[in-house]
């Protein structure tokens, strides 16, 4: 006998079942399907005034998904990645349904048609060397939190790791003798080993004689001994940014995250003639094409090609099409 609504039965057979068990989906991938489908049946529940638990898997449909993306857009001023990363979620989720209960099938059809919205490629901002090292002379290095972020944002730079990766990271993970490197476990469950400076290793092992920490315990923590979080490290680097603008006036007018640091590693690659390839598996990319964004975006290298090719010779001898006078006649019978 068919439950009367199939629908939670159906969303938590998606998360525990499928996600969990059977895609064995990271914990940061179930977490923000989970935000997603918050937010939607709230959003459907308010649009239908009914409770949330009433909610049927007739009312999530393709209509009410465009809606709650145009929402997630523009009501609550999500970026278009964000609008796309919602629809992952949801077109997931749907497709998992198609499978498990054909009746619902002509109503997933139209959920997966939904697109995804294209966006403008920007170039990435990076910062140059003279402002990492403005921003890496702002933490009070006699301070325990002072040391510890300066260490972190040199690791950032060094290695080129994610946010993430950086603050789940044990000293296990790290090769204290020459050669010097770090094992960093990226997207995807992903392994990726990078070279360390000394200098880097050097200030690791000064945090932790100050701050011991087991083998795989998390080097990074705050105040309590808990791990540090993303959101408190954008919050001490916006006002270590804030600092060093004041001696490198450049830094007012870039957007810096921790992720810019990772920007920073790459196109500083680059500029040292680093091969491409080198530099997608220091990342951890999947395709070249991420990493040739950084290319793209390194104006130094570009200076030194333009260098290369020289300026063509000017000439007084004006152009073929002026000159071609059976050229200009024929254009004018067009």
């Amino acid at each position: 006998m068919k439950a009367t609504n199939p629908f939670p039965e159906l969303l938590r057979a998606f998360f525990q079942e499928w996600l969990a068990e059977q895609r064995s989906a990271s914990i940061h991938t179930i977490k923000s399907y989970r935000d997603t489908w918050r937010l939607l049946l709230r959003f459907v529940a308010e649009r239908n005034d009914r409770g949330v638990a009433r909610i049927t898997l007739a009312d999530v449909s393709a209509g009410e998904v465009r809606a709650f993306l145009k929402h997630a857009e523009h009501g609550r001023k999500g970026t278009i990645g964000t609008r796309n990363c919602r629809l992952a979620a949801i077109r997931s989720f749907f497709s998992f349904v198609a499978d498990k209960d054909p009746e619902y099938i002509a109503q997933c059809a139209e959920v997966l048609t939904i697109p995804l919205k294209r966006k403008p490629t920007a170039a990435p901002c990076y910062l140059e060397p003279a402002e990492v090292e403005a921003i890496l002379a702002q933490p009070d290095r006699s301070t325990i939190e002072g040391m510890r972020d300066h260490v972190l944002l040199s690791l950032l730079y060094n290695s080129g790791a994610r946010i993430q990766e950086a603050l789940d990271l044990c000293p296990k993970a790290i090769r204290f003798e020459a050669p010097y490197c770090v094992r960093l476990y990226g997207k995807g469950r992903k392994e990726r080993i990078c070279p360390l400076w000394p200098e880097t290793v050097a200030l690791l092992k000064k945090l932790l004689e100050r701050q011991p920490r087991a083998p795989d315990e998390r080097i990074f923590v705050n105040r309590y001994g808990e791990p540090l979080g993303a959101s408190g490290v954008r919050y001490k680097l916006a006002s270590y940014v804030a600092a060093a603008a004041n001696a490198t006036p450049t830094l007012r007018s870039k957007h810096v995250t921790p992720h810019s640091f990772r920007h920073a590693t790459a196109v500083h690659l680059v500029a040292a003639g680093v091969d491409i390839t080198v530099i997608r598996s220091w990342l951890g990319h999947v395709s070249l094409d991420t990493t040739n964004h950084y290319a793209q975006a390194n104006l130094e290298t570009k200076r030194k090609a333009l260098e290369q090719v020289g300026v063509p010779p000017a000439g007084n001898r004006p152009a073929r099409w002026k000159r071609d006078a059976d050229l200009l006649a024929w254009l004018d019978t067009l």
